[in-house]
């Protein structure tokens, strides 16, 4: 790495923007191998460790690491599978060996899933006291009736699984003759879900791709890409999450206590 500007740095990290970065730069947020930097011209290379506010975005120190993956059809969201099929594991580069997928996403679904190493923004994502919500585009079999969108916000009962469903949101984001393109937000990720959801509404799935995770967007990334989620955003996502997990901690709690009255 030839030496470049840190707000250059940060961008082609995929932190943030260069404009963002000029800023941090001036607020004093941004320190380079520990000193505090303000000049926008400060240089920086190879070996030297970046952090903003106290998180270490580039260098040897950087504790975690954080990838978005645009998971292909047909591959399988573990790293190993017993009848040979292609699996995470295989699109990860060799310098990101040890990372490992956060939740699944079906065989047959596509779109984005979260690679990293850190166990605990692991656990806070996938426990459902804590998890984000996903956004998923799905498209359907079978002209809408109309009352699909108040069935999942009310909480579908699906029998094939015998339980009921959070409520869910649902917009039809185009018609066909003989189906629909659907948005479809989750804040539970049950197996085959939005599959089973679906087909208990006579609109059996013929395309399923999760475009959002909390606030990590799938975005350009081509299948079967992947590139580093900026350090920003993962902060962001963790607090999101310690949030929804306090407060319902606080509504059970509550609930406790009118059962006990």
């Amino acid at each position: 790495m030839e030496k470049m500007r840190i707000q250059k740095a940060l961008s082609a990290l995929g932190v943030c923007s260069r404009r963002k970065a000029e800023e941090y730069l001036l607020a004093g947020r941004i320190t380079l191998n520990g000193e505090v930097v303000t000049q926008l011209g400060t240089l920086c290379t190879e070996g030297d460790v970046i952090a903003l506010d106290g998180q270490v975005v580039m260098g040897k120190e950087r504790e975690h690491v954080y990838l978005a993956f645009h998971k292909p059809y047909d591959v399988v969201s573990t790293l190993s599978d017993p009848q040979g099929r292609k699996t995470v594991a295989d699109f990860i580069p060799k310098e990101y060996r040890r990372l490992y997928p956060v939740g699944r996403l079906d065989h047959n679904s596509t779109g984005l899933m979260i690679l990293t190493d850190d166990g605990e923004f692991a656990n806070l994502v996938t426990h459902p006291s804590s998890a984000p919500e996903k956004e998923y585009l799905v498209r359907v079999k079978n002209k809408m009736r109309g009352d699909e969108k108040e069935a999942l916000a009310n909480g579908l009962y699906v029998a094939v699984d015998g339980y009921t469903a959070l409520p869910c949101e649902m917009e039809i984001l185009k018609e066909y003759e003989d189906g629909a393109l659907l948005s479809i937000i989750l804040r539970e990720g049950k197996k085959r879900q939005i599959r089973h959801m679906m087909e208990t509404l006579d609109h059996p799935v013929r395309i399923l791709t999760r475009i959002r995770i909390g606030n990590v967007l799938l975005g350009s990334l081509k299948e079967g890409e992947i590139q580093e989620i900026p350090t920003a955003l993962i902060q962001e996502m963790k607090e999101s999450c310690l949030k929804a997990k306090i407060e319902n901690k606080f509504l059970d709690g509550e609930q406790d206590g009118k059962r006990g009255e």
